[in-house]
């Protein structure tokens, strides 16, 4: 089962940042700050138990945090 996620990436047609559900067409939330998303999408992320992956303005990933139960938890976790 895919995991759920919540994407921090640029607007290229509004400009600013948009915060979107892994798989959804529209945006959750529209900021002009990439730190503003952040802290929108970290909100939407712990609520849902997902995992927060944010893009840099080239759309690639820069950095993930993950908000829920983790599927493969360190070995000295349980």
């Amino acid at each position: 089962m895919p995991r759920k996620s919540v994407h921090v990436i640029p607007n290229n047609n509004q400009g600013g940042w948009s915060v979107k559900k892994g798989g959804a067409q529209r945006a959750s939330v529209h900021t002009e700050t990439k730190s503003d998303a952040i802290k929108m999408g970290r909100v939407i992320s712990q609520r849902s138990g997902s995992e927060l992956i944010i893009h840099g303005k080239d759309g690639k990933i820069q950095r993930a945090d993950s908000h829920g139960k983790d599927p493969c938890p360190p070995k000295d976790q349980k």
